[in-house]
């Protein structure tokens, strides 16, 4: 093929291209050099799990464990405690939210504000209690349990909040900071030991229950462990809740003395629903049985004490002393000391007609 010659327009074409090319390559260059500095400008910020390059440089999240106060700050101060328990119409608890009381203000003056509320045993009353101690900013909260396994998400989201929780009295079915409670196995077991050395290993008994949590449960299975050992012991029922109070006592014990002609003894899981079994037996002018109860309560010393009653004997417990070690152990994880165990069980010690007169009470 023939070659035409070059005019200078072809020339001037030529020169136009040449120049494009070297500023294309120019910017080509430039682009690389930016895109290595921006690669290592993003490698030193927090990069989303998607690849995107996180606007926020500070996205650390930390997730309390018990194991250091909130923040890292172990110069920290009690400011808050709430407690939540299950009827403050029994004595006991009321014991209990004067321990917390005593205890706080002995660690941190007056200025620590301390909320005691009854959850009646209503689930939902006490999640929203959790719920509103967390909104309060509690440093502690200390929870009797009205539903050891219903409790659990209320729990689980006050301790992703940062909050310390102190079980008391009785577990939940989930993590916690500690547990304090009464070593409530061995109330059962020596309450209904008793009864069946009163028994002589022989007769009917009625298994007054209570509401669903762990203690209760305790104290029925330590019951129930030892009077399996007596064959010749007849369990006539165990499984009704009178919900841990006086007038279910009442309402629950009525019902079996109309269903049972023949009972020799009843174990009472609490003092209160004991107290409550007293008073349906004097109401159906019963006396052919004897009543073991849980707590060492007042009323239940004094029924045992006097001679005219049915009340033979009851397992103590310390419900004072339990929230004033909960908070003692809440305010060491405050401070980031982690208890040498998270379960502190308080032993119990059986009052009978024989040593109610040294028993000091609560």
């Amino acid at each position: 093929m023939a070659l035409r010659p070059l005019y200078s327009a072809d020339f001037f074409q030529i020169k136009m291209r040449c120049w494009r090319y070297i500023n294309v390559k120019k910017i080509a260059i430039v682009a690389s050099i930016l895109s290595i500095v921006s690669s290592n400008l993003v490698g030193c910020t927090n990069a989303s799990p998607n690849g995107n390059s996180a606007t926020n440089t500070d996205t650390k999240t930390v997730t309390y464990t018990g194991t250091q106060s909130k923040n890292g700050d172990r110069d920290v101060k009690l400011r808050a405690v709430g407690v939540t328990v299950g009827d403050l119409s029994n004595p006991f608890f009321v014991l209990m939210g004067q321990g917390a009381e005593k205890e706080a203000k002995k660690i941190g003056g007056d200025d620590v504000k301390v909320t005691v509320v009854s959850s009646g045993y209503d689930l939902n009353q006490q999640t929203n209690q959790i719920e509103n101690f967390v909104a309060a900013n509690t440093d502690i909260i200390i929870l009797n349990a009205a539903d050891s396994k219903g409790i659990t998400p209320a729990v689980e989201k006050a301790r992703g909040a940062g909050k310390i929780v102190i079980a008391v009295d009785t577990g939940v079915d989930t993590e916690v900071d500690a547990t304090v409670t009464t070593d409530n196995l061995q109330a059962g077991e020596v309450s209904c030991k008793y009864i069946a050395d009163r028994l002589q290993g022989k007769g009917n008994v009625v298994i007054v229950n209570g509401p669903p949590v762990s203690s209760v449960i305790q104290r029925v299975n330590g019951c129930l462990k030892v009077l399996s050992n007596y064959p010749n012991i007849k369990i006539l029922s165990s499984s009704q809740n009178a919900e841990g109070s006086r007038d279910g006592g009442l309402r629950v014990m009525s019902d079996l003395l109309t269903t049972f002609p023949k009972i020799d003894a009843v174990f009472a899981i609490n003092d209160p629903s004991g107290v409550g079994v007293d008073l349906a037996a004097s109401q159906a002018k019963r006396k052919d049985f004897f009543i073991v109860g849980v707590d060492g309560a007042p009323e239940a010393i004094e029924a045992i004490a006097s001679k005219d009653s049915l009340y033979a004997a009851t397992a103590t417990q310390n419900p004072g002393g339990m929230t004033q070690k909960a908070v003692q152990v809440g305010n060491d994880i405050l401070h980031g000391k982690k208890p040498s165990s998270a379960n502190i069980l308080i032993p119990v010690k059986l009052i009978t007609r024989d040593n109610v007169s040294t028993f000091k009470g609560w």
